[in-house]
């Protein structure tokens, strides 16, 4: 009888570990659950933000053309600068 007992011992030892690990699975569960909310929030308010820079660029693109500033050039030498910002651009205007 002996044995009976230590398989006993061994069935609660595996139940308490299964009964652990579904515990821990539902709160991983719960924590992808968030992350997935969180993202998708995030993808709202990034695609949110790009309309808003879309027309806010379209605007100042406007207004630099009407007050007869070169756009292209602009963006160009901006680039230049940020690609080679020891380099000095000669006149911006």
């Amino acid at each position: 009888m002996v044995g009976l007992g230590d398989t006993a011992k061994k069935i609660q030892t595996v139940a308490d570990k299964a009964e652990k690990t579904y515990k821990r699975l539902e709160e991983l569960r719960e924590q992808v659950n968030q992350t997935r909310d969180t993202v998708n929030d995030t993808n709202e308010r990034v695609a949110q933000l790009e309309t808003e820079m879309a027309e806010q660029r379209a605007l100042i693109e406007a207004l630099a053309t009407e007050l007869g500033v070169d756009v292209d050039s602009v963006l160009a030498t901006a680039a230049i600068e940020e690609a080679e910002p020891d380099i000095q651009v000669r006149d911006r205007n």
